[in-house]
This record gives structure tokens, sequence and C-alpha cells, in this order.
């Protein structure tokens, strides 16, 4: 019996007006002008600050058995690999699972400590996500970000489930959710505050 494809999921964390990352990121600042030190590190306080209190959350991200992102989420090298990067997260980056990174620059795959291993997809959202289904052999995939590859997905009708975490202040400029995306029908399936962040699960109707 031929296995069926789990979900497609997403877990975002936005300022309350919409951003994923403030303007002018860098490789030491790679969330740009985030309200903070430019790592992200107000944005994803509630993972950091507070994971007792956000615990059901956070393991709910660990839960996928493959990952997809974008080449910027993976790090700040543009055009040719020409120099060595293997992500932000060490020797031991936290997914535990195979990772699709789009790219248009072919690079052979990188494996990591603690299971991770990062393939290098050159040929689009589509083909990215067909290998993260295979590998992931019936369960979920999440599309890990940043937002603009959320968008891609999101605009192609390709996420089952869009999780947002919702930081109590706001950017007014950045990269932005939803930027590019035609109208969405959405479905609330769930929402919870805590002392960092609001969570708000929505099933993607259409």
């Amino acid at each position: 019996m031929r296995q069926q494809p789990g979900r497609v999921t997403s877990d975002l964390t936005i300022s309350a007006d919409g951003y994923s990352a403030g303007l002018d990121q860098t490789e030491k600042r790679p969330f740009g002008d985030d309200g903070g030190d430019g790592t992200g590190e107000k944005l994803h306080a509630w993972m950091f600050d507070a994971p007792d209190e956000n615990r059901p959350e956070i393991e709910r991200m660990a839960a996928a058995q493959t990952y997809i992102m974008g080449r910027n989420m993976f790090g700040p090298v543009r055009g040719d690999w020409d120099r060595p990067w293997n992500g932000w997260w060490g020797d031991e980056p936290p997914f535990h699972a195979p990772v699709f990174v789009l790219t248009h620059h072919a690079r052979e795959p990188q494996p990591m400590g603690g299971g991770t291993t990062f393939h290098f997809v050159t040929d689009g959202i589509e083909s990215a996500l067909a290998q993260a289904h295979a590998a992931a052999v019936g369960g979920d995939v999440a599309v890990q970000g940043g937002a603009t590859t959320v968008n891609q997905y999101l605009a192609a009708g390709l996420i089952d489930e869009l999780r947002l975490h919702i930081a109590p202040f706001t950017l007014g400029a950045g990269t932005r959710l939803f930027d590019g995306v035609p109208p969405l029908n959405l479905e609330q399936v769930h929402a919870r505050a805590t002392g960092l962040v609001t969570h708000v699960t929505y099933r993607v109707l259409s």
C-alpha cells in the first residue's frame, strides 16, 4: 500500500504587525532591525526565556519528520557556495531530521550531528516538498521559514496548517508574512496566550 503523505505545517514567529525579521539583515544581525540586538532574541524570547511556559508549542515544532527552509534562513552566504557554511546552529542542529534547503546553487548533502542532514534543492518549492514527503514516510513536513519561503508555499496552496507565534511589539518594516499571498480562508483551531507570546493555529482552507 502506498504511504499517504502527512500534513504540511508551518511555525513562524512574527511581530504584532506581521514581520518575521526587520530591515538591514547582516551576518552579525540576521534578524536586522528586530527591536533588539538583531539576533532575534526579542522576537523569539518565548522559546529561550520561557521554554517551560511554552513547552507544548516547542515540542509540536520539533515533532515534524522533515523540514524545509529558505537559503536565507540557512545562512548569509549568497551566490555560489564559496565558503564553508553549515547553518547557524553549530555541529548539532536542533532538527534531528532531514532538512531541505531551497537554493539556486547546487551543493552536496551536508550530514551534521544528531541526525540532521541538509539537502540542497535547486528545482523549486514543489520538488523540495516532494522530497520532504518521501523522507518523512507519512509524517508531517514543516516549512520552517523564513517568511518569504512560507509565503511561497502559502501562495501555491501547499500548507495545511499555519501556526503563528505573535510577539507583543511592532517592527514597522522588514520581511512580512502574507506579502504576495492571495487572499486565504483560514479556520482558527487553537489559540493560547502566554507571558511573552500568543500562539494561534489556523487550518488553511483555501
